[in-house]
């Protein structure tokens, strides 16, 4: 009897054993087939934006900002909005800011400017903020500038959308470029 225990208890070990391998195995399979879907969607992402933008896939770096912006891009605008039902310019701002840059900026348009440095047009870099006069002595609309004179905002009229700062319209309501204070 006892020996039939041993040859039963060196089976289930053995048994378990190969279980354990099956499963690192799986466990690895799934994990690179996820890696490979990340790596499409990123590919995908930077291919997206390179063409939107106008730039070679290369100049496309930071794939969690292009992500973030395909997640809300078409959400149409609505005034003190802050979700994807409906969102102002300077709430989809902010919320594009503190989710893909760790940085905390609150209020209006004019507000957002008071916690910058102004940026002059040509010295611009992905991630700064661009502020504009539309119809006001007071700073009415911004946006965050991505490159190539491109930036990302919510549009009364289009909702979230990419324009280029080079548009007559954008040309002649531009304020001041700005980069959050550290």
């Amino acid at each position: 009897m006892n020996k039939h225990i041993s040859t039963y208890g060196f089976y289930c070990r053995v048994f378990l054993i190969i279980l354990l391998f099956t499963g690192c195995a799986t466990s690895r399979q799934a994990e690179r087939a996820h890696q490979a879907a990340e790596e499409e969607k990123e590919k995908t992402i930077k291919e997206k934006y390179a063409a939107k933008l106008e730039v070679g896939v290369d100049d496309i770096c930071n794939c969690s900002l292009y992500s973030f912006i395909d997640d809300w891009y078409g959400t149409p605008y609505h005034y003190a909005g802050h979700s994807k039902n409906g969102i102002d310019c300077s709430d989809f701002v902010s919320i594009l800011l503190q989710t893909v840059y760790s940085k905390t900026i609150t209020g209006t348009a004019g507000d957002q400017f008071e916690m910058c440095t102004a940026v002059k047009k040509s010295n611009l870099q992905e991630g700064d903020l661009v502020f504009f006069r539309i119809n006001s002595k007071s700073i009415s609309h911004v946006g965050v500038y991505l490159q190539n004179n491109k930036f990302v905002h919510a549009s009364v009229h289009n909702g979230v959308i990419i324009s280029d700062l080079t548009e007559t319209y954008y040309k002649t309501y531009f304020y001041k470029g700005g980069r959050i204070k550290a």
